[in-house]
């Protein structure tokens, strides 16, 4: 493992603990809606600076397109933003993972984690942005 991809993995712990516990305690099976109010409470109780259902907007040859968009949460930790995009669903999709990778490269937050919370076994994905390369990495 390359220095620089743990130290993504340290700026991860934080939320995907929260997400853990929040699993562990609500289980499999519920409504994503249930799970992401569960995580509100469990980032406030961690002190991790957030924002849920967070906006961001698109821009177009440096015009802003007017659709917004929401990503189910924004976390701080220190200086640096994560997106956090919570599912309920048997399996992750290429689509789930389409749906983070473009929040994240339109709103320029270059990490990002995908939780599903539905299965038995929770399952985690964490990216990285490269905008140099216009790259997503798995991490």
């Amino acid at each position: 493992m390359t220095t620089e991809q743990e130290r993504l993995k340290q700026l991860v712990y934080p939320a995907i603990g929260a997400c853990q516990e929040v699993h562990k305690l609500m289980g499999p099976f519920l409504n994503e809606y249930m799970y992401q109010d569960a995580m509100a409470i469990e980032l406030s109780l961690r002190n991790l600076p957030f924002v849920k259902e967070f906006l961001f907007k698109a821009d177009y040859k440096g015009h802003t397109i007017a659709h917004k968009h929401y990503v189910d949460f924004c976390v701080k930790n220190g200086d640096t933003d994560i997106l956090l995009e919570c599912k309920a669903v048997d399996q992750l999709t290429d689509q789930h993972r389409q749906q983070l990778w473009n929040y994240m490269r339109l709103s320029g937050i270059n990490i990002g984690v995908l939780y599903n919370f539905s299965p038995v076994y929770a399952q985690c994905e964490k990216y990285y942005f490269d905008a140099d390369s216009s790259r997503m990495i798995a991490f």
